[in-house]
């Protein structure tokens, strides 16, 4: 793939990229030309942030000592937080979570193969019943506590999380699309379909962000993969999707970048900004 070259280079001051499909490899890891490529932003004064569906702690633990030059876009939208500070968040009603429970319990007592997470401002939860499920979660939560019921959990709540092992949107979306409008319904990976509050998404996050710093779309470039990132394209001049992306955001994103296997963020951020 040709990577994109504009003449004069924009303006940019902020770059917000999701993170699995897109800017981590194969495996999950941020490539090695990554963190040079972090101190030319610097030096330019362009803000990174990472924008996922991960735990902002988990976010934190990517990024390691680094995490205090950038801004995060956590919970697909649901927390944004700079220098540990909380700039938005927004948080599913107590109510609703009592049938969002019933319906992921409905669904397994029917056979159906799903694990939950409740996704807090403190910590993540699932219940004690799966330990492979939990190795799964606890690559994405670094703050993960198991309790015997979910709906005992006493924390403001994010994100309600479930995790199918084949589709996603084939096996789980139909079953929790009669909670839309009063909550978001995302499949946001393969094997995951994100329940958020209503008004809760990346995009919604990245303009938080953007009025917090005062910075226009004009100056922001955005990267992403899947469907939980469609949002996000339309708050960015500069809008990314992945050669790897789900068809619905390449048709969304304005440009393609090469896929995360081959490094495309980084090489698209160096083409787009004319760094060596």
């Amino acid at each position: 793939m040709q990577l994109p070259r504009f003449d004069p280079a924009p303006h940019i001051r902020l770059i917000a990229c999701d993170m699995d499909g897109t800017l981590l490899d194969a495996e999950h890891a941020i490539h090695d030309e990554f963190w040079p490529l972090l101190d030319q932003l610097k030096a330019r004064d362009i803000l990174f942030c990472p924008a996922s569906g991960r735990q902002y702690f988990n976010l934190l633990e990517c990024f390691g000592p680094r995490s205090e030059e950038l801004a995060f876009i956590a919970e697909n939208g649901c927390l944004v937080m700079q220098g540990g500070r909380e700039l938005s968040a927004d948080c599913i009603a107590p109510g609703e979570l009592a049938g969002l429970n019933a319906q992921a319990r409905a669904l397994q007592a029917a056979g159906v193969e799903l694990g939950a997470v409740l996704c807090g401002k403190r910590s993540a939860y699932i219940e004690a019943r799966d330990a492979q499920f939990a190795s799964i979660v606890a690559r994405f939560y670094q703050r993960l506590e198991i309790v015997e019921s979910l709906g005992d959990v006493q924390d403001e709540v994010l994100k309600f999380a479930l995790h199918h092992a084949i589709s996603s949107e084939a096996a789980l979306q139909p079953h929790f699309a009669r909670f839309r409008p009063a909550l978001q319904v995302v499949v946001s990976g393969q094997n995951w379909l994100d329940i958020m509050p209503p008004a809760a998404n990346k995009g919604r996050g990245l303009r938080n962000l953007q009025q917090a710093l005062g910075i226009a779309r004009s100056q922001t470039m955005v990267f992403g993969d899947f469907l939980n990132d469609l949002e996000m394209m339309d708050e960015a001049d500069y809008a990314f999707a992945m050669a790897n992306a789900h068809p619905q955001l390449k048709a969304r994103a304005r440009y393609h970048a090469p896929a995360n296997t081959e490094n495309g963020v980084v090489r698209c951020i160096r083409a787009v900004l004319g760094l060596s």
